[in-house]
């Protein structure tokens, strides 16, 4: 029987005749075992890799319910505790009244030679049509309404007394100025030691660290209630609200008088929101 033989591989052709111990030849015959090998490995890292996260959060104990988050409106937190026995904020300055345009012009008296100064010429018709009559000229506001009397003299024999009378005030009329301005009960220092008990500072303007003045414009009617309650310049951040809010729930004032009888008058008062 012949001898049957192996089918010679691509190395064996290719080193026939040649000295397969030099090393070549085994490196050939091992290369296909040594990529599949590398292919493997290769295979299993980046597999690996790829499932790291999912194998340490398996790993790892869950903490969601302490790391979750949580919307908070801020809009509703409650505002900052505020002291009881904090002083209210000191009182504005007082605000000066418009003068009315007076021309000095002083009665008539009855007096002895001796006694009679230097003749001072009465004031023209042209300054009487825009200024009243008084016992010094000064410059007012022209749309101020006053009674003067002339004032009483105590020496001589005779005296004569001028009176300048304005017109009865009408029922509805609001007035800006006038004898005797309207008045919270007990003053100005009841009034904003009232102001500093009702006042509530806003949570928005407390977080925005706001603070400063808010004018606010109201009507005293006869009776002494308020109406007509309006902001003239504010802060914005609920203060304003605020300032309209407290202003309402004033209680009566003694109500303002003009001629001896009560009327409407217009007041202007500044509300403090201040901040520590």
């Amino acid at each position: 029987m012949a001898e049957t033989t192996a089918k010679p591989t691509l190395d064996d052709i290719v080193f026939a005749n040649r000295n397969k111990a030099y090393g070549a030849y085994s490196l050939r015959k091992g290369y296909a075992s040594t990529v599949t090998r590398a292919l493997l490995i290769g295979a299993a890292v980046f597999i690996l890799a790829v499932l790291a996260p999912t194998i340490i959060n398996a790993i790892t104990p869950d903490n969601s319910d302490e790391l979750s988050m949580k919307e908070v409106d801020l809009m509703k937190l409650p505002p900052p505790p505020i002291d009881p026995n904090e002083p209210p904020p000191p009182p504005p300055p007082p605000v000066e009244l418009p003068k009315v345009n007076t021309v000095k012009f002083l009665p008539p008296e009855v007096k002895p030679d001796e006694e009679v100064p230097e003749e001072t010429p009465p004031p023209a018709v042209e300054e009487l049509k825009e200024a009243v009559a008084a016992e010094k000229t000064q410059e007012g506001d022209p749309n101020a309404e006053e009674v003067i009397v002339a004032p009483e003299e105590t020496s001589g024999p005779t005296k004569v007394e001028v009176a300048v009378e304005a017109p009865a005030p009408k029922d509805d009329e609001i007035f800006t100025v006038v004898e005797q301005q309207p008045e919270f009960n007990g003053g100005q220092s009841a009034m904003y030691a009232w102001l500093g008990k009702n006042l509530r500072y806003p949570a928005a303007a407390q977080r925005a660290n706001v603070a400063g003045r808010v004018f606010v414009s109201f009507v005293v009617n006869t009776d002494g209630s308020i109406q007509d309650v309006a902001v003239l310049k504010g802060l914005g951040f609920g203060t304003d609200e605020e300032a309209q809010r407290v202003v309402k729930s004033m209680p009566k004032w003694k109500p303002g008088k003009q001629s001896g009888r009560p009327v409407r008058v217009k007041y202007n008062l500044p509300i403090n929101f201040t901040l520590e």
